[in-house]
C-alpha cells in the first residue's frame, strides 16, 4: 500500500486553500468552496480539504491507501477478520473506494485511482 492523501475538514475552504498555497501546496483540484486538492511540492502525496458546517471532533481527519488490486486486498482484509463500512464502489470521482475505520474510529479509504487520482479530466492547467 502507498499512502498517498490526507482530507481534512474547514468551515471555509476558500480562505483554507489561500493558506495552503502560502505553504507552498500546488493547487490541482478547485471545486470551492465545497473542496480542494493539492500536490505537495516533493514526493507524490497529495492533501484535500473538504467544506464542513459542523464541529468534527475526533473524525476530521481521512485517510488514503491506494491499492492496485483494490477488491483483491478488501478480500484479503476481510478474510483477516477486518470489517469494511462499505465494499469497493465506483464513485463519480472515478476513483473505486472501499470504507472502513481503524480501532480509534478514524476512517480509512482504501482505494484506486490510477491516472485519475492526480490527472481526473476536471483538473486544473
Amino acid at each position: 500500500m502507498n499512502l498517498n492523501q490526507v482530507t481534512v475538514y474547514s468551515k471555509d475552504v476558500k480562505k483554507a486553500v489561500e493558506f495552503y498555497q502560502k505553504l507552498g501546496l500546488l493547487l490541482i483540484v478547485d471545486s470551492i468552496p465545497r473542496y480542494a486538492r493539492f500536490e505537495c511540492p516533493v514526493g507524490d502525496s497529495t492533501f484535500s480539504l473538504h467544506e464542513t458546517d459542523k464541529e468534527t471532533i475526533n473524525q476530521n481527519t481521512v485517510l488514503y491507501f491506494e491499492c492496485e488490486n483494490l477488491d483483491e486486498k478488501v478480500s484479503e482484509l476481510k478474510q483477516k477478520g477486518i470489517i469494511f463500512e462499505q465494499e469497493p464502489t465506483d464513485q463519480t470521482w472515478l476513483w473505486r473506494e472501499a470504507y472502513l475505520r481503524d480501532l480509534d474510529g478514524n476512517k480509512i479509504i482504501l482505494f484506486h485511482a490510477g491516472e485519475n487520482r492526480k490527472n481526473p479530466p476536471w483538473r486544473l492547467e
